[in-house]
């Protein structure tokens, strides 16, 4: 399988990353729980899981980062805990529903009001004006992506980030398609709190992602239950991460992910990034001189892109295009609105969404040149899909 659809999961694993969940279950315990020798151990991997996260975006604070199922999860905290009734909030037109929607909810049921910051690819001055005049006196959060699951546009975090210093606003950063494949400083991008899965850029396994709190305005909890902790007390603990991390975590989850960020380190970040913009970038040369492709964004640099491409052929449906890719081919793409139809309505218009390629370090030039192939057979035949 030539497998192509990294931003919604990394596949393959690395063996090391495997090696560690298979590893957590035969040296197990719960974590936290109990004062046994097994039990400390588990505590001690997570640590250490804590420990590497921060590492990898220049965060000293092991205890404020936040073991959590999912970068949705994260982001739900960070919304769902942080605003309250009259708060006016900022967003990007790149989002994911994982942000669009709980912030539409709180305002549908007039909690909170919220407007969308226009972002402009290849011009951050437009952009950050964008998000200026979108501040008002309420203004509590601003919340966006660093850079779009569809398009791989990059929002200039950093001067937003410094945006919302000037103005006293709580920053939210979503780097669900940059941890592991950007460099990542916390400081530097003004963050008061970063997002982000654990199965993506990072290698690790679904059902991990992590919330970095790097302020001390900490939001409200959206669970409570048992943490190990203050048991004889039937309130909520309220110290880091116990506050946020109710019931059994998910051990081998984050033992896999501890591994995973050994293998980005030993990889660096910037050599990832690297392979896998010279691979979409060659995409981007060739299928834009095909002339029934549509690509709806510039040439990606790294400056303005990560490495996501997406596109259509034109009068052929796209979820039809990677099923035929995918039984012809063996060629796995995501199809479809990607969970962002705020991103679609801004950039491609197209009903049913785009084709969307995402490689990996584990992507070579090989794979791409099939899956040019493919697509130039097909814009020359397109009878076959019929």
């Amino acid at each position: 399988m030539i497998y192509l659809d990294n931003a919604a999961t990394s596949y393959p694993k690395p063996k090391m990353v495997i090696d560690a969940v298979n590893k957590s279950f035969i040296h197990t315990a719960n974590p936290g729980r109990s004062g046994y020798k097994a039990s400390i151990n588990a505590s001690e991997l997570l640590f250490k899981c804590r420990e590497k996260i921060g590492k990898l975006v220049n965060f000293n604070k092991p205890e404020n980062v936040i073991l959590m199922s999912s970068c949705t999860m994260a982001l739900n905290t960070v919304i769902k805990g942080t605003l309250k009734k009259g708060d006016h909030v900022i967003i990007s037109s790149l989002e994911h529903n994982s942000v669009v929607r709980p912030i539409k909810k709180l305002a549908d049921e007039r909690i909170i009001t919220y407007d969308v910051a226009e972002v402009f690819e290849g011009d951050n001055d437009k952009t950050v004006d964008s998000f200026r005049r979108c501040i008002k006196d309420n203004t509590k959060l601003c919340i966006c992506t660093h850079a779009s699951n569809v398009f791989g546009i990059k929002l200039p975090i950093s001067r937003i980030g410094a945006l919302c210093r000037y103005y006293g606003i709580l920053f939210c950063v979503d780097t669900a398609q940059t941890i592991g494949i950007c460099d990542i400083d916390i400081e530097e991008i003004g963050a008061d709190y970063l997002c982000a899965p654990g199965h993506k850029g990072l290698y690790g396994p679904m059902g991990t992602g992590f919330l970095i709190i790097n302020n001390e305005k900490c939001p409200v909890q959206l669970i409570e239950g048992g943490t190990g902790s203050s048991s004889l007390d039937n309130n909520q603990p309220q110290m880091l991460p116990d506050k946020y991390e109710s019931g059994t975590v998910n051990f081998h989850g984050f033992c896999g992910l501890s591994a995973s960020i050994d293998f980005v380190n030993r990889n660096k970040v910037s050599n990832i990034e690297k392979h896998e913009m010279n691979l979409i970038s060659h995409l981007y040369d060739e299928l834009s001189n095909m002339e029934s492709v549509n690509i709806y964004t510039n040439k990606p640099e790294s400056q303005y892109h990560v490495p996501i491409l997406s596109f259509n052929v034109s009068d052929v449906d796209c979820n039809t295009l990677a099923a035929h890719l995918d039984s012809k081919y063996n060629i796995s793409l995501r199809a479809g609105l990607h969970c962002s139809p705020l991103a679609h309505e801004n950039y491609a218009k197209e009903a049913n969404g785009t084709l969307r390629v995402s490689p990996s370090l584990f992507t070579n030039m090989s794979h791409i040149k099939m899956l040019i192939n493919s697509i130039y057979y097909v814009t020359k035949n397109k009878k076959i899909l019929i």
